[in-house]
């Protein structure tokens, strides 16, 4: 939960955990969530300042915290932009590049890796809602579904943030700027990058009319993000990315967290088009977004 406080002069918001989160299946997970929030945004803050609100402080027993303010009419949501029609792929670049430069700062760090051993709430707010339940929908799928949960799960090389998600995205004047790093833990830094892939490719299928903006997003967001990589081959990353990709557009239909605004034919092609690359995985994000497209109405 998150709300607004004006004290006198200032204005901040004050943020606390739910134990059940917001959605029709029945989803609760530890409060202490908070605490890694806060912590990432501690982090992220010195690696690349301005690209995420400034703490003003934390009571980690009562898991509340403070942070700035922001205002909307300087800050709109990169989602709400997207859904109007409104993409831009050097923005996508922009985020891409930023999620690039917290992961390469924290890479085979472990002092940080430490500080964010928060697997089992991982696993509770992204693995079992997402690729676990996805995996109980679709069981012909469910042994690739599972080693594509089983590898996420035990590969632990940067700091990711867990929910890149255009919902959590401000356009800020001088750049992005994430928020709601509830799920953040020392893990695979291609959750990362195919969890924010998802939703351009989700919106592709989405918005007819749009597809050339997203298209051109997709590939400037992970171009960008992939020339950051310095941690580890480029083409295993963007192996694990692209099959990560098709797993979790399959749990944004047939998960515990189904996107919003799909029609039901569209969700009918978005099965079909994650069915096919979970069954034959493409190598490299380029080659997903080929094969997407030929799913298109």
């Amino acid at each position: 939960m998150i709300v607004r406080v004006e004290d006198g002069a200032r204005v901040f918001c004050a943020k606390s955990a739910l134990p059940k989160l917001k959605v029709a299946a029945d989803w609760r997970v530890p409060v202490r969530r908070n605490r890694a929030e806060v912590a990432w945004l501690r982090e992220a803050g010195r690696i690349a300042p301005g690209a995420v609100p400034a703490i003003l402080g934390a009571d980690a027993d009562a898991n509340v915290f403070a942070m700035e303010w922001l205002d909307p009419a300087q800050h709109p949501v990169w989602k709400d932009a997207l859904l109007k029609g409104e993409g831009d792929a050097a923005f996508a670049a922009a985020v891409g590049c930023i999620v690039g430069r917290l992961h390469q700062a924290t890479a085979d760090r472990d002092e940080i890796a430490a500080a964010f051993a928060n697997d089992a709430d991982f696993d509770a707010l992204r693995l079992d809602p997402y690729l676990r339940a996805a995996a109980a929908r679709h069981p012909d799928l469910s042994g690739r579904l599972l080693a594509i949960l089983q590898r996420t799960a035990e590969t632990r090389r940067v700091l990711i943030h867990g929910d890149v998600s255009p919902k959590n995205i401000l356009m800020g004047p001088q750049g992005p700027i994430l928020l709601d790093a509830e799920c953040a833990t020392y893990g695979d830094p291609a959750f990362d990058l195919a969890f924010c892939l998802t939703h351009l490719a989700l919106k592709w299928m989405h918005m007819p009319d749009h597809r050339s903006v997203l298209s051109d997003s997709f590939t400037a967001l992970a171009e960008a993000y992939l020339e950051l990589a310095t941690w580890e081959p480029r083409a295993a990353l963007e192996a694990r990315a692209a099959s990560l990709l098709a797993a979790l557009a399959l749990a944004r239909v047939d998960g515990k967290s189904p996107v919003e605004y799909l029609s039901e034919p569209t969700r009918d092609r978005v099965r079909a088009a994650s069915r096919r690359l979970v069954e034959t995985p493409a190598a490299t994000l380029g080659r997903f977004l080929a094969t997407w497209k030929e799913f298109s109405a």
